[in-house]
């Protein structure tokens, strides 16, 4: 019963059975045929050998009795050298067949317990070629999806280290009268718990743009009037900081299939970048125009710029070109990738590009014209 499960759960062995089987029923269906039809077809040629030889029943009964042995002798022949090849064919398919399978269920078996760097080799081009590329495909997705996950666990543990440990140090310092309860000093823990708050949502808005659930409610849309509308709210912060903000938009620009309240929500995000990182006396631009079956848009401005090597990352989970930059004066540090998400589910594209350091930065994004 053991050794019947055995063969049950080995692959080679149910090829090899599979080609016995076959060489069996042909074996049968063989003698089967030659029983049937050697009889007529040895009285056919007994006849015509009597009608030349005359009529001698010792010689027609050795004749058939020759006959029958001769055959089986070939049918026994005929068995063996089918086996002996089922034999070999099933070895050969085996190895060609079950040696992949059983390194994808190897390499399967190490991703099951953390190792996500095991590869299969691709033997060729048929289907056990092409599972061996999904199965590389898919090893490969799933490293880097770990790989996000622990980076994702590292930086979060590090944005929500800085404001703790104010809210730590404030407290300790009410508790041990050092600090004075103030309302400013309420305030300060107030700004870190907002914070945090901060951080939560957009933590809570990526992983709803990474997914693709976020909802989105396209419909042609006046983009002019879009970005006026966002130039007018953010204006104030503009003046308070000293930079000049300019809007050059055409009014005639067609309209596009887009989410309005998520569009308002990337251009908030470019033009909240642009000021904070754009010293007083500078200058944000937008701009606008139509390139073929899209409209772009662009936030220019005037500020600190990027080096070249940084703009690939731009848009990476909490990525800062400043490494002993803190948040402190600035958002969670996944805007950008949200606003990349935003606008990409919504069918355009979003990219950085910058001259040098201190030369300014310009952020464009594209959006389908509506039908």
């Amino acid at each position: 019963m053991k050794l019947f499960a055995s063969l049950q759960r080995r692959l080679a062995w149910k090829l090899f059975i599979s080609y016995l089987l076959i060489v069996v029923v042909g074996v049968v269906v063989l003698a089967g045929t030659a029983e049937l039809q050697a009889p007529a077809v040895l009285s056919l040629h007994a006849a015509r050998m009597q009608a030349l030889t005359g009529d001698n029943s010792a010689l027609t009964a050795d004749l058939y009795q020759s006959f029958a042995v001769a055959v089986n002798e070939v049918l026994a022949i005929a068995a063996g050298a089918a086996t002996l090849a089922a034999i070999v064919i099933s070895i050969f398919t085996a190895r060609r067949i079950v040696g992949p399978i059983q390194a994808m269920m190897r390499a399967s078996q190490s991703i099951a317990v953390g190792n996500y760097h095991g590869r299969v080799e691709v033997l060729g081009q048929d289907e056990l070629g092409a599972l061996a590329q999904s199965f590389n495909q898919m090893a490969g997705t799933l490293e880097q999806t770990e790989s996000r996950r622990m980076e994702l666990i590292g930086d979060v543990a590090h944005e929500l280290r800085t404001p703790l440990a104010s809210i730590r140090s404030t407290m300790e310092g009410l508790v041990d009268g050092v600090l004075p309860a103030e309302a400013e000093t309420f305030l300060g823990v107030e700004h870190e718990v907002a914070r945090l708050q901060r951080l939560v949502q957009d933590l809570q808005e990526l992983s709803r743009a990474e997914a693709g659930q976020i909802p989105l409610d396209l419909r042609p849309v006046a983009l002019s009037e879009v970005i006026q509308r966002v130039a007018e709210r953010l204006a104030p912060q503009f003046e308070d900081k000293g930079v000049a903000l300019q809007a050059d938009v055409p009014a005639e620009i067609p309209a596009v299939q887009a989410d309005a309240n998520r569009t308002v929500q990337v251009l908030v995000n470019l033009l909240g970048n642009a000021l904070q990182y754009t010293p007083s006396g500078g200058r944000v631009t937008l701009r606008a125009g139509v390139e073929g079956r899209f409209a772009r848009v662009s936030v220019q401005d005037t500020g600190i710029g990027v080096a070249a090597e940084h703009l690939p990352h731009l848009f990476e989970r909490f990525y800062r070109v400043d490494k002993s930059r803190s948040r402190a004066g600035g958002g969670s540090g996944i805007g950008l990738t949200i606003a990349r998400h935003l606008i990409e589910a919504q069918g355009g594209r979003l990219w950085a590009d910058s001259p040098g350091i201190g030369q300014g930065s310009t952020f464009t994004f594209t959006l389908p014209l509506a039908p």
